[in-house]
């Protein structure tokens, strides 16, 4: 076979990602035929870790879920329509600060422009959600070993700070090669990987005076901030995705509790907090200063009174008479267990398991904000920009990244939505991951909203509602899922005892 310049510079990507310790996202096509024979030869002699998939925005958001706890993970694409699927997973993981690496293959910029096949604009296609470098294609005239380490470095630098980093690979004909090997060239490359910082910088806290009715709002991916948040000693209203304890029932106050709701006066927001309507309102206020701490997932300005700080914070004047109020009154307001197995005992059963969540972005997670047990649990749900896309597809990336048991919590249209990600691999190995399925037939959220009120009940269900005729079970079997359906607490006690790949459904009206 001859030469390909293409087939060069890729096995010399491919080894320096695989030096960095990257794993490796891959669906097939023609246009990054290299990339993929660099990425299996380094995978089959056990330098890399690679998984496969048919469907790019599938593989984007496993790619995503294997990166909220793995780090920066790299996409593999050709060109084309394969780019553009990946838009929703590459949007979520901006909003919510997860480093993603793509590598999407294109035609050389002498064929853009002109009608080409599987052609078209892919330098911008992601907007400003990306840092996008578009690399020409290699030629045998310079120096591919330098330019792949290079562009590697600063890809994998970029991704680590949080970041989206596209290398828009341009690739000419002939498109591959049966040499180089690329793990010929990893263990020749002399690279130093630069090792985790450790120092922190010193910096002197900002003292908050909590004298004043003050209370935590922890939205999504708090948890880096839960010693301090426990230090201040005030009332915390935590999203189920915080990773940090609660007041239990916290919900039920802001709902019914008007007189301790009004008197908050100065609310310290950490994370990302966009799962309620009253947690927003009470941002809103005029009567109340708003002190917002950093979070990866973003700028966060919602309120009237806004004041950012990056300092730690330490409080004084708080003697916990007020933390004690909300404690009491909380335990006051939620309402006895039914018993039965309903959406709390559901939440509750799954909080008490203590393994790694994932939760869907509808109405469960709204539920959980209500019920979910104060426990420390590492609960994941897609919050950046809150869509119920690529569910099942995060949770078999957090799966496969961790080796340990996950248990994903959605609804039915949740789980036909991303239906086509339960196809998995063989070669990825074991995978031991729970799906249950509360199903309710339809989209239970939009009745808590206006629209309920402003339509037929017809018109609701037909584009509101929207409940699904397929089956949960037929779909789980023929994706070679274990299936178990269940109607009682015991029966899910049972069902969430076996390992491997499960779909757990739960029938609700």
């Amino acid at each position: 076979m001859v030469d390909s310049p293409a087939q060069v510079f890729a096995a010399h990507l491919m080894a320096n990602f695989a030096a960095w310790g990257r794993p490796v996202w891959l669906a097939p096509g023609a246009r990054s035929q290299a990339l993929a024979i660099a990425s299996a030869q380094l995978a089959d002699a056990g330098e890399l870790e690679l998984f496969v998939r048919l469907d790019e925005r599938s593989l984007g958001f496993s790619a995503l879920g294997a990166s909220v706890y793995g780090g920066p993970q790299i996409i593999i694409t050709t060109s084309g329509t394969a780019v553009a699927n990946l838009h929703p997973a590459v949007l979520e993981a901006h909003h919510s600060g997860l480093p993603l690496i793509l590598l999407t293959a294109d035609r050389p910029v002498e064929l853009r422009g002109k009608g080409s096949n599987q052609t078209t604009n892919q330098i911008g296609i992601f907007n400003d959600a990306v840092h996008c470098i578009d690399v020409e294609a290699p030629t045998a005239d310079e120096s591919l070993a330098e330019k792949a380490k290079a562009l590697v470095e600063e890809a994998v630098l970029e991704a680590w700070s949080g970041k989206v980093v596209q290398l828009n690979l341009q690739f000419r004909e002939p498109l591959s090669a049966n040499t180089p090997d690329a793990v010929e060239i990893l263990q020749s490359l002399n690279l130093q990987v630069p090792e985790a910082n450790e120092t922190s910088v010193v910096v002197d806290p900002e003292v908050i005076d909590l004298s004043v009715p003050t209370v935590v709002v922890a939205g999504a991916n708090s948890g880096s901030f839960e010693e301090e948040i426990a230090a201040l000693g005030v009332p915390v209203l935590a999203e189920p995705t915080s990773g940090v304890r609660h007041v239990l029932g916290y919900r039920f106050v802001l709902d019914q509790d008007s007189e301790l709701t009004i008197n908050i006066k100065q609310v310290i927001v950490y994370g990302k907090p966009t799962l309620s309507r009253p947690v927003i309102a009470l941002l809103k206020r005029e009567d109340v200063q708003v002190i917002v701490r950093p979070s990866r997932m973003g700028h966060f300005g919602i309120g009237t009174n806004i004041k950012q700080v990056d300092s730690p914070l330490v409080g004084e004047g708080s003697d916990g008479s007020w933390l004690e109020s909300w404690q009491a009154r909380a335990k006051e307001l939620t309402p006895a267990a039914s018993g039965s197995l309903d959406r709390r005992a559901i939440i509750e059963t799954i909080w008490g398991l203590g393994r790694d969540l994932v939760l869907g972005a509808s109405q469960l997670i709204r539920e959980a904000d209500f019920y979910a047990p104060g426990n420390r649990v590492r609960a994941w749900a897609n919050r950046g920009l809150a869509g119920i896309d690529g569910t099942i597809a995060t949770a078999t990336g957090i799966a496969l990244q961790t080796g340990s048991p996950v248990t994903a919590l959605m609804g039915d249209l949740t789980f036909f939505h991303d239906a086509s990600s339960l196809v998995i691999d063989e070669l990825d190995g074991p995978v031991n991951l729970q799906i249950v399925v509360v199903n309710d037939r339809g989209g239970k959220i939009f009745s808590k909203l206006e629209v309920a009120q402003s339509v037929s009940s017809e018109i609701f269900t037909r584009v509101f509602a929207t409940p699904q005729s397929g089956s949960i079970e037929g779909l789980a079997k023929a994706y070679g899922w274990e299936y178990r359906s269940v109607s009682s607490k015991s029966e899910l006690d049972n069902a969430l005892t076996v390992s491997g790949r499960v779909v757990i459904e739960i029938a609700l009206s």
